[in-house]
């Protein structure tokens, strides 16, 4: 009876470890070649889409559908998602053995519906740095009875809460510029008349404003030390050697809202250095530029050490989308979602507006731009160009 009991354990245990065993070997990728009965190994490749429900082609052949995980030999694959309504997503990936590799695409609607967020004019808009807020202003010849300088709200509001325009400041900023402090706080006017430190979170009448013009210097110098301060702490994350880079040989460095990455102008040649941070499992496998070289555009990304060429020139304006994981390129009558690796580039919106004001919102459902929808004798206002 003894042994019985005994021969049972032993089988039991026997069972339990070549099933733990079995499922060890499944979770990393491997899958039973029922022709040769040997484990074979793979690497798994997780997609995901937003919105979800997409087609997922691979190599040409229809696989599957977004949300789910493949396993697939190691190797190099094609990898399309194609949904009805939207712009197909495609990129050429390298699945290693043993390896998760993950794709988030985010697919935008071929045809993107406007809606009207001003309606008296908007003159030189001009988002935060959070992209949180818009100024603009509203010209006499638009409307005399709003002549001023407004800010909208760029984000969602909660259900049964309107995102209406508010005023800061009324008069003539006809030829008037202004300017955001690097915490969004301050809004620096510069009119004919003089130049004002505007509080943007009120209202000041303009015969309230106080010309600040003896300590321009000063404020400027205030915001260039704040500005600095807080680049040096984002960058204090990188190793010294890539850090000493960024310093020496970068302009406008601007950090993803995650903070992860870095969208950065290239001011003088120089290579990052290898090795310095250790390489994650499931890193991209897109081709990357080391070698940066003056006037160019990059995006690096901090987790990966990886660094990526968007453009080989710096006249164009490019800014972070809310996923951290997108730029958004407005160019003449055409505004593209481009992946931070520099492909898969999306064409969003084709049409008049007025280039470059095309500004990511804190929501990554949307855009903001200025146009007259083709209208010469209008004048533009603010739309809000839908992404669902």
């Amino acid at each position: 009876m003894i042994k019985i009991r005994v021969a049972i354990f032993f089988i039991t245990l026997l069972v339990v470890g070549t099933i733990g065993l079995i499922a060890s070997y499944y979770a990393r990728g491997y899958r039973l070649n029922f022709k040769t009965f040997h484990f074979v190994p793979n690497g798994l490749f997780v997609v995901n889409s937003e919105p979800n429900g997409a087609q997922v082609f691979i190599d040409g052949e229809l696989k599957t559908a977004t949300n789910s995980t493949l396993p697939l030999p190691p190797g190099t694959y094609d990898v399309l998602i194609k949904k009805e309504g939207f712009i197909s997503w495609s990129k050429r990936l390298v699945i290693e053995k043993e390896i998760v590799t993950q794709v988030d695409a985010v697919i935008f609607p071929t045809a993107p519906s406007l809606s009207a967020i001003t309606f008296s004019g908007a003159y030189n808009p001009k988002p935060s740095s959070d992209l949180t807020r818009i100024a603009y202003g509203i010209l006499p010849s638009f409307d005399n009875d709003k002549a001023g300088l407004w800010i909208i709200e760029a984000v969602d509001l909660p259900l049964g809460f309107k995102r209406e325009s508010r005023q800061i400041t009324d008069g003539d900023l006809t030829d008037a510029t202004w300017d955001w402090s690097p915490d969004s706080r301050e809004i620096l006017l510069t009119t004919k008349t003089g130049v004002y430190l505007l509080d943007s979170g009120s209202y000041t009448a303009q015969n309230k404003r106080v010309n600040v013009s003896p300590k321009l210097d000063e404020i400027k110098k205030e915001w260039t030390d704040l500005k600095n301060k807080k680049l040096e702490a984002q960058l204090s994350r990188l190793p010294d050697e890539t850090k000493d880079i960024f310093e020496r040989k970068v302009k406008e460095a601007v950090f993803s809202p995650d903070e992860n990455k870095i969208l950065y102008t290239a001011s003088g040649s120089a290579t990052i250095p290898l090795g310095l941070i250790k390489p994650l499992p499931g890193s991209s496998t897109q081709k990357q530029e080391r070698d940066i070289k003056t006037n160019r555009i990059y995006a690096y990304d901090i987790k990966e050490d990886r660094n990526f060429l968007i453009t080989d020139t710096d006249n164009q304006i490019i800014n972070w989308f809310p996923t951290s994981a997108h730029l958004v390129l407005a160019e003449p009558n055409k505004i593209t979602i481009i992946d931070y690796d520099g492909t898969n580039r999306q064409v969003v919106y084709s049409g008049q507006y007025e280039a470059p004001h095309a500004y990511p919102s804190a929501n990554q459902n949307r855009l903001i731009i200025l146009t007259n929808l083709g209208a010469n004798s209008s004048i533009p206002n603010l739309y809000s160009l839908s992404l669902k």
